[in-house]
């Protein structure tokens, strides 16, 4: 039996970069390799791709050179369902000219990306043209997922539970500060949290408590992103995070975690998702309850929604839903939508008793089904349109009328 070319993409033009190298290679060490050949598929900060046997070792990208031994510069062959990736390798001997070589040939793609430039249906929407199967959310529900300000409005729309917010753009900010900020105040009040849009890891994203935090704050995510979302705060509430595994009808919730803060801090930055702990595993660094100390009634609700969120999006593959319990009021209230969590949230799965090879197993199945399904429909429709139109130059066209 023929192993199947598991194309591993990561990496990109993100700031959340360096946690996609993580959460890749956390993946590809877990891969079954009697099922898979992994093919590594880096993309770097300038958006170069490379492939290559050194990127499956974490030590390659602490000091990264496209020279080093075992890395290969490559470009994806965009014709439907090649799947080629083309490397230029230099000719033999003095007079030799480059050859454009196949480097490696992808069946099934793993996206391992967070933020933009590979979250956000970009690549999904490149790999659709290409005619790959991939494991992500398509580029639709990836593309809502990544920006805060949609995705909360989508929420809205579908009477799901969310906080109360606002948002505001760059240029608004740069012209009227006075006018945003009072405008902030009358709506939301305080506390209330500064995210940018398109942005995720909670870089760029802080609490304001009063004016002059909420300044430092807008300031500090403009930085980031020219739409910032300004959420209202809660006072110390219940961080609570949920899997969903499936593609279709096929659709299962994960146990659900708590994070666990440290002492004096009020929200989860990127410090307490991946550095506490040395930062070597990603999200699965991260201090948790698993599962949370919650009533069962909470938890189902929270996978209930968790599996409605999941169809409603059309997604594929794992996702992370996050949310915060208001003790006060005893609300629930939706935060976002990861469509590629950190880590691929595989420790959510394993403690559901999913290892991590049988959870690639299930990503790469969706993503074959899904292909399928897509090859199902008929793009081919035909009429005789072309064969009455004439073309009149400069004056446009001649023809029958549609």
């Amino acid at each position: 039996m023929s192993k199947t070319q598991l194309g591993v993409i990561f990496g990109s033009r993100s700031c959340e970069r360096e946690v996609a190298i993580i959460s890749a290679v956390q993946l590809m060490n877990a891969v079954d390799t009697e099922k898979y050949d992994v093919i590594p598929v880096y993309i770097d900060e300038k958006g170069v791709w490379y492939t290559g046997s050194a990127l499956r070792k974490i030590e390659t990208f602490q000091h990264f050179s496209p020279d080093m031994a075992g890395v290969e510069q490559v470009s994806l062959d965009m014709t439907a369902g090649s799947g080629a990736l083309m490397a230029d390798r230099p000719g033999k001997g003095l007079f030799g000219h480059p050859t454009r070589v196949l480097a490696a040939r992808l069946q099934v793609c793993v996206i391992v990306m967070h933020g933009l430039h590979g979250e956000d249906g970009t690549l999904q929407g490149m790999l659709e043209l290409a005619d790959l199967p991939y494991t992500s959310t398509g580029v639709a529900g990836s593309a809502i997922g990544m920006d805060k300000i949609m995705m909360k409005q989508f929420f809205k729309g579908a009477d799901l539970p969310v906080l109360p917010g606002t948002w505001y753009t760059r240029s608004g900010w740069e012209k009227d500060k006075d006018s945003i900020l009072a405008d902030a105040e009358e709506k939301l009040g305080y506390p209330v949290f500064v995210k940018p849009a398109n942005l995720g890891s909670s870089i760029g994203v802080s609490r304001a408590d009063d004016r002059e935090g909420l300044i430092s704050a807008l300031d500090l995510a403009f930085d980031y992103d020219r739409r910032v979302l300004v959420e209202k705060g809660l006072d110390k509430p219940l961080e609570l995070n949920c899997s969903v595994l499936g593609y279709d009808d096929d659709v299962q919730a994960s146990p659900i975690e708590m994070p666990v803060l440290s002492a004096g801090d009020n929200m989860l930055d990127f410090s307490e998702k991946y550095l506490r702990n040395g930062g070597s595993k990603g999200m699965a660094s991260l201090q948790r309850l698993l599962p949370a100390p919650i009533e069962d009634s909470l938890r189902d609700e929270i996978q209930r929604l968790s599996c409605e969120i999941f169809r409603m999006l059309d997604c594929k593959g794992v996702v992370r839903i996050d949310y915060m319990f208001d003790r006060a009021s005893e609300k629930l209230f939706i935060t976002e939508i990861n469509t590629i969590p950190g880590s691929l949230a595989f420790y959510l799965w394993e403690n559901a008793g999913v290892k991590y090879k049988q959870l690639i197993d299930r990503m790469v199945q969706y993503a074959l089904r899904a292909h399928e399904d897509k090859n199902m429909c008929n793009y081919a429709f035909t009429s005789n349109i072309l064969s009455s139109v004439k073309l009149g130059g400069t004056k446009g066209a001649k023809g029958s009328k549609l």
